[in-house]
């Protein structure tokens, strides 16, 4: 059961490792994590961003401190629960580590809202987006609220009134409910004082109101809203004394013992549902609540006061986004653009005769993620094309490139589908996806019980005049057509022979039986990844020791693997210059004297989720790059399918270089410098202040 069992398994295996490392040469990865948001927050304060990117930012950072509670602080608190005193790579034991933490929380939570109630609602106000409050509504308004009340929300509405045959009931995690106070009794003489009701999650939490009724080109009122002013509908008779908006976050791992498991898509299946009823781990009321409802509230979650958050305003801010996606409002979004293509491609083109001439970089978003499309469709539709192989971790419900796969197989391909059923939060669409495959006669394989599969692979195999030729593309991003929008990545196609052979070597594990066998050029976890990159920054360190430049660049979500880490200091007392971009976690420590002199920590947050990862190594003058699925992190390193490749064409290790690396170096306007402390600013600068997703947009795309 999903937070019940021996719980968060992730979380176990981290805190019972054993690290030989001192304590202070770390920093906390939940303190970090809520730093990354900290830094997020920075971007809807900002006021040079549009003012609804301002507001997606705000709801960004909500999204975020979901799963962070869901996963993260849901795994303190079982650490807790079961009296572990096992401490992190920082040195830090549960308990601790969830003050810490809690600390942290309450004040990005409460700085959040204040950034909404007093600079983004009143500068969308200005803007003529209004969020009309109860108190603000004309009579006009209040009969079309009432009777839209009437005819949408009240029907599907079951409220519960506590009395001994209607126990408290099992809020849904992230729900939005609302607790009653009530005066009388009911037709049945019963009176208890205290009902539930749940808004149903297909319901809107903001709602339009007519142009003609609110006199604005945009206006809104909020569901909780209308629920507060019209709830004494719900109970005829009675007097409704109070109102009170919560919300209940519960630990969402899942857990499915990989020793036990027969079969995981079953086990699977049978845990999902689960995941909606697991321990609490947070409550969220609005800040009118009064003392004596959250108490009750805490209880019945069996949640303490360092548990609740008072919010000023609605409860889940995450809804929010249905305005700046909606909203048509030029000058208040980000300018839209068209991602580019490489000359390669024309516009009508034989995609494997462009491969096949050499092989092709795409950059995403600022380059379009099409041709991994019509890469697929044309595999699909192509005679020669004998069969299909693909690794799928998150691909979206409605993916245009499982419909290729579905017909390729419809048409009698060999389509082969590596599905990773315990992609986090995305294991229902999975599941959903693996079936339909399975219809059409697909092999659908589901990774390696203990072990996902984070890799990003798809190859084909064509048969040409010289036999059956392999076609691949490798990336460092989802297979997800809409993300490519937002997240920066790349990806390779190829068909050089080595590299295909690598590939097809770990198709060839992850479905079959047999011994690791070693690759010609790709690194992988769980065998190769992590002793190769410890290997490669020893050989900086030695190149530094001989007096030889040595330089090391990396660029990734998170940085938190101790070996690496310290294996990363000692390049640094070597001589070796190192720039790290961690966009996320990091529990380096740069810029410690003795220690890590030598090393900066970067964050850039902007416009686009940083995705990438990208290995650069000085390599006496070889200019080694390496692009990758995995972050330097444990888990990717030992407890997942992840694959490293190198870029083997000098002119494509210069592409990455000079836009995957470099402009971060040297951005004055998004990229964040971390200090010892794990403390993040923007550095002032005399020169200008460039920003690399706006000049990677302007190298590479064009304006929409």
């Amino acid at each position: 059961m999903a937070g019940n069992d021996a719980g968060n398994r992730e979380y176990h295996q981290t805190m019972s490792a054993v690290h030989p490392y001192p304590p202070a040469h770390f920093l906390n990865r939940e303190l970090s994590l809520l730093a990354f948001n900290r830094r997020v927050l920075a971007q809807a304060a900002d006021e040079s961003v549009p003012l609804l990117e301002r507001l997606r930012f705000l709801c960004i950072v909500s999204s975020n401190l979901d799963e962070f509670f869901e996963i993260r602080v849901a795994g303190l608190k079982e650490q807790i629960k079961l009296g572990s005193r096992s401490t992190g790579p920082d040195g830090l034991a549960p308990r601790e580590a969830f003050r810490r933490v809690c600390l942290a929380a309450h004040t990005l939570i409460a700085e959040q809202y204040a950034l909404l109630n007093d600079e983004i609602l009143p500068a969308l106000a200005a803007a003529n987006i209004v969020f009309m409050r109860r108190g603000l509504w004309t009579d006009a308004q209040n009969a079309w609220i009432r009777d839209y009340f009437l005819r949408e929300v009240m029907p599907l509405l079951t409220p519960i009134g506590l009395d001994p045959s209607h126990p408290f009931p099992r809020v849904l995690n992230k729900s939005l409910n609302f607790a009653i106070e009530l005066d009388g009794s009911d037709a049945f003489g019963r009176g208890s004082g205290v009902a539930i009701v749940q808004a149903p999650r297909a319901l809107p939490r903001v709602i339009r109101l007519p142009r003609d009724l609110s006199g604005r080109q945009d206006c809104f009122v909020f569901l909780s809203s209308i629920m507060h002013q019209n709830v004494a509908e719900l109970f005829s008779g009675m007097n409704v004394r109070g109102c009170y908006q919560f919300r209940v976050t519960r630990n969402s791992d899942l857990f499915v013992d990989d020793e036990e498991v027969k079969n995981l898509r079953t086990a699977l299946q049978g845990e999902l549902p689960q995941r909606n009823f697991g321990d609490a781990v947070r409550l969220e009321v609005a800040d009118n609540c009064p003392p004596v409802m959250t108490g009750f509230l805490l209880q019945q979650f069996a949640l303490d006061d360092d548990d609740l958050y008072r919010v000023a305003g609605i409860v889940n801010l995450v809804r929010l986004m249905s305005v700046p996606d909606t909203l048509d409002r030029p000058g208040l979004s980000y300018p839209p653009f068209l991602p580019g293509l490489p000359r390669t491609f024309g516009k009508r083109h034989d995609i494997f005769a462009a491969i096949s001439r050499q092989d092709i970089l795409l950059h995403h978003p600022f380059q379009s993620f099409l041709p991994v499309i019509e890469f697929l469709q044309q595999a699909a539709d192509d005679p020669l094309v004998m069969a299909i192989k693909m690794t799928v971790y998150r691909t979206g419900t409605d993916s245009v490139l499982m419909e290729h796969l579905l017909r390729a197989a419809r048409q009698g391909k060999e389509v082969t589908v590596v599905v990773e059923l315990m992609a986090r939060f995305d294991e229902e669409a999975n599941l959903d996806i693996a079936g339909r495959l399975e219809e059409v006669g697909a092999h659908v394989v589901y990774g390696v019980v203990g072990y996902k599969t984070h890799a990003k692979m798809l190859m084909v195999l064509r048969r040409e005049d010289s036999g059956l030729r392999r076609y691949v593309h490798l990336g460092s991003g989802n297979y997800h057509p809409r993300t490519t929008r937002f997240y920066t990545d790349f990806g390779l196609f190829t068909c050089q022979e080595a590299i295909c052979d690598d590939v097809n070597e770990v198709f060839k594990q992850i479905t079959g039986l047999g011994q690791h066998r070693p690759l010609h050029h790709l690194l992988q976890a769980p065998f190769t990844l992590h002793s190769s990159i410890v290997a490669l920054i020893k050989a900086e360190s030695a190149s530094a020791a001989k007096g030889r430049k040595a330089q090391i660049i990396a660029k990734m979500n998170a940085l938190l693997e101790p070996e690496v880490i310290e294996a990363l200091y000692q390049a640094s007392q070597a001589g070796v210059r190192i720039d790290l971009l961690v966009r996320g976690a990091c529990a380096l420590r740069p810029g410690v004297a003795g220690l890590s002199e030598k090393i900066r920590v970067r964050s850039v947050v902007g416009r686009f989720l940083e995705h990438s990862r990208i290995f650069y190594f000085h390599a006496d003058g070889a200019e080694l790059v390496y692009l990758s699925s995995a972050d330097w992190m444990e888990r990717n390193f030992f407890r997942r399918i992840e694959t490293c490749f190198p870029l083997l064409d000098p002119r494509l290790r210069r592409r990455v270089i000079k836009e995957g690396l470099r402009p971060y170096l040297v951005d004055h306007r998004q990229a964040w410098d971390m200090d010892a402390e794990g403390q993040y600013r923007i550095l002032p600068s005399r020169h200008s202040r460039r920003c690399a997703q706006e000049l990677l947009l302007a190298a590479l795309a064009t304006p929409g």
